[in-house]
């Protein structure tokens, strides 16, 4: 082989050699990542399961309407019956939802959990697992009693029946997020203030009645009293002025035939107890409306009737009232 011959083998020996180290080398540095990934990811996924562990075991005493309870500190599966309103204003998504077979859903919420047919059994409400139950007055002591037997239970003290604000930090204050509560209370307090302007400046002291139109086999109508839980609001945070029935009336009354041309409210809203007011199931319901006693009404006349709906004012919670304030802006304010 010649020298000529002889240095281009050389050369190509040693840009062999040098290719091969650095392969070498890349494939080190390849590894590199996902061993100190490995070695970094596995304590922080762990951690948070632990952090979890103790959450959940950490309890504190308090009392409700029925006396001391224990709770967990920082509950993380919550059961509100008939309160999912005030969970998802406080940020708290509730594991089940509130269903009762004459009353329907609170449909506003838009909640996507099971229902709990509080008609039937624990069934629904023992496969959802709850660590905490809230109720209200709707559960008596015996329901209460059940109610314990499936995870620790707090009922709202009565005197809150028809305190939206003190409600609401109550349950906060229960699920340990008070600072929750004072977010949620400055967007409802400004809300309810701009509506009672504008509704004072609108219409003043006309009077207001509001009446349910109770569907099924008998249709009646129920007129609301001024004090009524769902819809007092209206006369108490919006100032809107009572129908003179519906003063020092609590809850409501269902009218007679004989009260019904009687009804000189200004104006009325009106909605139903049940489904809305295109539901198959309403159409022989509606006929009530059509009926010569309802038509003499000077605000049937007039058409100062409004039709709601049922789902937001049929509770007294707070996203609901302000939905109720919109919905009486959206009707008087030109």
């Amino acid at each position: 082989m010649g020298r000529n011959s002889r240095k281009i083998v050389m050369t190509w020996l040693a840009i062999l050699l040098i290719a091969m180290a650095g392969l070498a080398a890349c494939g080190e540095k390849a590894a590199e990542p996902q061993a100190t990934g490995s070695t970094q990811q596995q304590p922080a996924e762990q951690k948070p399961a632990a952090d979890d562990k103790a959450a959940a075991a950490e309890t504190r005493v308090v009392r409700d309407a029925y006396g001391e309870v224990t709770i967990p500190a920082h509950p993380q599966r919550v059961a509100a019956i008939y309160q999912e309103d005030y969970l998802l204003a406080l940020g708290v998504t509730p594991i089940v939802q509130w269903y009762h077979p004459a009353w329907g859903k609170q449909d506003y919420l838009n909640l996507n959990v099971p229902q709990f047919d509080i008609t039937g059994s624990m069934e629904a409400l023992i496969a959802a697992n709850p660590d905490l139950i809230i109720v209200d007055g709707g559960a008596d002591a015996q329901k209460y009693e059940q109610y314990s037997k499936v995870a620790p239970t707090y009922k709202i003290p009565d005197e809150l029946r028809n305190d939206t604000i003190g409600r609401l930090k109550n349950i906060a204050d229960v699920l340990g997020i008070p600072e929750k509560a004072d977010e949620a209370v400055k967007k409802y307090e400004a809300k309810m203030s701009d509506a009672r302007a504008k509704l004072e400046k609108a219409i003043g002291k006309e009077s207001v009645a509001v009446i349910r139109l109770n569907v099924g086999d008998k249709p009646t109508l129920a007129l609301f009293g001024e004090g009524n839980a769902y819809t007092g609001i209206i006369y108490k945070e919006l100032g809107l002025a009572p129908y003179e029935a519906a003063k020092n009336q609590d809850t409501h009354v269902v009218l007679s035939e004989e009260a019904i041309p009687t009804i000189n409210a200004d104006h009325i809203i009106i909605f139903p107890s049940n489904g809305g007011w295109d539901s198959a199931e309403n159409k022989e319901a509606l006929k009530i409306l059509q009926d010569p006693l309802w038509q003499s009404v000077p605000a049937v006349k007039k058409g100062h009737v409004y039709q709601m709906n049922r789902t937001h004012w049929q509770s007294g919670a707070m996203l609901a009232n302000m939905m109720k304030a919109d919905d009486l802006v959206k009707t008087f304010v030109k």
